[in-house]
């Protein structure tokens, strides 16, 4: 164990010294779920300098007899690995809008949720290779203390944007 915490911390500390190349702006999708969920999300990135950016989202998911509209903002840290792969790190938070419905298609339960949580992720800039694209794949766990869904939860998200 104590390997593996000497390890990433050696790893951490030199990505601290590594700026990446924050842009300073990013519009497109991300594509995930959170295990009994799927559904897109229209993605906005906004640099506010090298090393940190402001991510929003809007995100649209549900299943059989439930839906969710929700936006959530995040709060990242970004740090280079190799030329035009970085990694991101931050807080955020999530408010959104659900609902429930029963056998009968009737609606059970609608309302409002509210999570706090986090995303961390890896991402590769293509603007290195002169096209203006950045892939990324993250997870935000969350905690929902307000809503149908209350606990945590979490699950894996491809993004997709266009950067200028």
């Amino acid at each position: 164990m104590k390997k593996v915490l000497t390890i990433l911390f050696l790893i951490s500390s030199v990505s601290f010294y590594t700026q990446a190349q924050v842009n300073p702006h990013a519009i497109g999708l991300r594509f995930g779920g959170d295990g009994s969920s799927n559904g897109a999300e229209i993605s906005y990135q906004h640099g506010l300098s090298n090393l940190n950016r402001l991510e929003f989202d809007l995100g649209f998911r549900g299943y059989k007899d439930y839906s969710n509209m929700f936006v959530s903002g995040t709060y990242q840290w970004d740090w280079n690995i190799t030329e035009g792969l970085n990694w991101y790190v931050g807080p955020g938070a999530a408010l959104g809008f659900y609902s429930w419905r029963g056998d009968d298609d009737d609606v059970k339960s609608s309302g409002v949720s509210l999570g706090i949580g986090g995303q961390i992720g890896i991402e590769y800039d293509f603007n290195k290779h002169g096209a203006p694209i950045l892939l990324s794949i993250d997870t935000r766990p969350m905690f929902d203390f307000v809503g149908y869904n209350n606990g945590f939860g979490w699950g894996a998200s491809l993004g997709v944007r266009y950067t200028w």
